[in-house]
């Protein structure tokens, strides 16, 4: 059995957690040491069972916390050469492993896999992680799926997708045209509908839990992007559980089992 935690998404910090009886990994630490701490201790996680922090960009609101936290737990950083390039941990004292698109990376019972996306950032990733039979992956900041994305995210058990904002808010938001054209461009982000047609393509018998992700406070809500997505998942049939990731609450733990799913479809408060 593995479980998700939701500590954070949005602008101002994203941090995710994958549970399995191996330990923990963290996906991102966009928070502060003290914050992840605080939010971790609501939900019940435990973070002296954290084996690693894999990251998918250097971006402040999915990396600020990294390095001082992984110092603190005595942990590596995982993510591309790029990322810890960016991060200036390259050629440091921090341990660090290195995330290809070409191989798996091997982590205390973690296998992780990745793909470049299209972002302004050095080398963004989304990233697929394997335990105990269980496929998650976690893909955000991006404006367009690719063939390689799409080849990635394939066969999984549970995803966290961006679905950042809402077309209409965004066309009536008080954004200058310059802005919301690099928002909707190639490497922005990605609409609730454009999400949602994602999903549709992704969707298999297995796809037991989607978690929607960094939504844009000025341009979506959490009640929008259930609703867009929900609806249109519902209409493919789609059983297993939609959870929406936010800002300021944790939500988890999320479980996650390998096979036709055994989740039970549960509607998810913040906890």
């Amino acid at each position: 059995m593995i479980r998700l935690f939701a500590l954070a998404s949005g602008s101002r910090g994203n941090s995710f957690a994958l549970e399995s009886p191996d330990g923990v990994l963290l996906l991102d630490a966009g928070l502060s040491a003290r914050e992840t701490v605080k939010r971790a201790e609501r939900v019940g996680l435990d973070l002296a069972k954290v084996v690693g922090i894999a990251l998918t960009h250097e971006h402040g609101d999915h990396a600020s916390g990294a390095v001082r936290l992984a110092a603190r737990l005595g942990v590596p950083i995982v993510a591309t050469e790029g990322t810890l390039r960016a991060l200036k941990v390259w050629d440091g004292e921090q341990p660090v492993m290195v995330l290809r698109g070409s191989s798996v990376t091997e982590l205390a019972g973690f296998s992780l896999g990745c793909c470049r996306l299209l972002h302004d950032a050095a080398e963004p990733a989304a990233v697929v992680v394997e335990a105990r039979d269980v496929r998650v992956g976690i893909a955000y900041d991006f404006g367009r799926p690719t063939v390689g994305l799409r080849y990635l995210l394939r066969e999984l058990d549970g995803i966290v997708l961006e679905s950042n904002y809402d077309e209409v808010m965004l066309r009536t938001s008080e954004y200058p045209a310059s802005v919301q054209h690099r928002i909707a461009g190639s490497g922005g982000h990605m609409s609730n509908r454009a999400t949602a047609e994602l999903l549709g393509e992704l969707l298999h018998p297995d796809l037991s839990l989607v978690v929607l992700a960094h939504l844009s406070q000025q341009c979506n809500t959490p009640e929008v992007a259930r609703a867009t997505v929900g609806s249109f998942l519902e209409e493919r049939g789609y059983r297993g559980q939609l959870a929406v990731a936010v800002q300021d609450e944790p939500i988890g733990p999320l479980t996650i089992r390998p096979g036709a799913l055994k989740c039970t479809q549960v509607e998810l408060g913040l906890t």
